[in-house]
């Protein structure tokens, strides 16, 4: 087992970012996609409540 056509693709993919980026940068550009990833994660997190409690006072509403 070598190296397949995805692992071959994914580091052409890193090396041209790295040339266009550069070393130095490559370190902050990752710290921003990490926090877009997390921030991103806790939105979905706080709709998720939001709609649980609409659901909770709906259902709420219905019983009385």
């Amino acid at each position: 087992m070598g190296i397949g056509k995805v692992e071959i693709i994914l580091l052409i993919v890193l090396v041209i970012i790295l040339l266009f980026v550069g070393a130095k940068k490559l370190p902050e550009l990752a710290r921003g996609i990490g926090q877009s990833a997390k921030e991103l994660k806790n939105g979905f997190k706080e709709e998720t409540e939001a709609e649980k409690k609409t659901a909770k006072k709906s259902n709420s509403s219905k019983k009385k």
